[in-house]
């Protein structure tokens, strides 16, 4: 009787389904990882701008009155002391940074909202952004499905 070496058809078919389980499982797994790995850059530029906030408060002691068309503006870019392309990397881009100041010196009251949106061109599939306030609390934005 001749012995048969090799793999039936069916055998072929199990190995090739069972991989495709675990591709099915995997890959979103990995995206995940991925989009927390790029946010990590943003969740960086937002510490930093909200130290360059603190530091800026503290130096200027002057009033900030937010949205307030009155008293001193909300500080920019270059007067929370960053140079052109201080926010600028791999993922984020200056643009996809926006920020909200109240500060009142009578009280020493200070309030802040950074916000980073996810970015047009970074390959970032979710969440729509973070948010990071003056207590040091992170918050997700939209995450998508």
């Amino acid at each position: 009787m001749l012995s048969r070496k090799g793999f039936t058809l069916v055998e072929l078919m199990v190995v090739i389904l069972i991989v495709a389980i675990l591709a099915a499982v995997a890959i979103p797994i990995m995206r995940g990882r991925i989009d927390a790995a790029k946010w990590t850059e943003g969740k960086a530029m937002m510490g930093t701008i909200a130290t360059a906030i603190r530091a800026h408060v503290a130096m200027s002691n002057k009033d900030i009155p937010g949205v307030a068309p009155t008293g001193e503006p909300v500080p920019d870019v270059t007067t929370l002391g960053f140079r052109p392309g201080d926010l600028a990397g791999t993922y984020f881009a200056e643009a996809d940074f926006s920020w909200d100041v109240t500060y009142d010196r009578a009280t020493n009251a200070l309030t802040f909202l950074v916000t980073a949106n996810k970015p047009a061109a970074g390959g970032i599939s979710s969440p729509d952004g973070w948010t990071l306030d003056e207590r040091g609390i992170w918050r997700e934005v939209g995450v998508g499905p």
